[in-house]
């Protein structure tokens, strides 16, 4: 296969996984997030001490992480054709990627979390902080750097997710790699998604590693 032939597939392939990732790494912020700071709020001693939630969510979440993804993409189908009304085409893969994802981000996010001095934490609850105070002003603030590199992490996972995705009707790199390099024994069109694989992931970690040493940098500035 020559260049002009792969190029607009590799183009709409890349245009396709970065659509899939983009908005799968949106949902899963947003949900997996509240998840890891509720695991733990809700451990033993913490502010909102309530072990049968924080038992009933970390089995949930550990459900959720033990699956296969190509598993739970099969599984989950009859779910994303009643959201999305298909399972095929990049936004129908956005559901299954979340909700595979959001397990594995919320841990991150509960270790990122339970790193933050617990010193803090008291001396704004004697000056009589509430929790979302804490929450806000403590917790994600003072977590945020590893919050970062945890997204950077999360966002590398989905990228593979999405290239497992191409297996049962999911667009991007991935399904143009088992169509044409696989099916077609285009070997060079193989090499080429891998390459271009490679580069976003390389390029995302670049850019997550370079967020994570500013806000060190700020809060090392911060704190002197």
């Amino acid at each position: 296969m020559s260049w002009s032939e792969m190029q607009p597939l590799l183009s709409q392939g890349t245009i396709d996984t970065l659509y899939m990732v983009l908005w799968s790494t949106v949902v899963t912020v947003a949900v997996g997030l509240p998840l890891g700071v509720l695991l733990v709020l809700t451990d033993t001693g913490a502010l909102l001490q309530n072990r049968p939630v924080n038992k009933v969510v970390g089995v949930v979440v550990n459900i959720g992480r033990s699956l296969p993804f190509i598993i739970l993409l099969i599984a989950l189908i009859p779910f994303t054709t009643f959201v999305v009304g298909t399972f095929i085409g990049p936004t129908a893969m956005i559901v299954p990627l979340a909700i595979g994802a959001i397990p594995f981000f919320a841990r991150l996010v509960e270790t990122a979390v339970r790193e933050v001095d617990h010193g803090l934490v008291e001396a704004v609850q004697s000056m009589g902080g509430s929790v979302p105070t804490i929450v806000r002003k403590v917790l994600l603030p003072q977590a945020l750097p590893s919050l970062i590199s945890g997204i950077t992490t999360t966002v590398i996972v989905l990228i593979g997710y999405s290239a497992m995705a191409g297996a049962v009707g999911g667009e991007g790199l991935g399904s143009k790699a088992i169509t044409y390099g696989y099916q077609r024994f285009e070997n060079d069109f193989m090499i080429a998604t891998v390459i271009v694989l490679v580069v976003i992931v390389t390029v995302i970690q670049l850019i997550g590693d370079g967020a994570v040493r500013l806000l060190e940098r700020r809060g090392r500035r911060t704190s002197s």
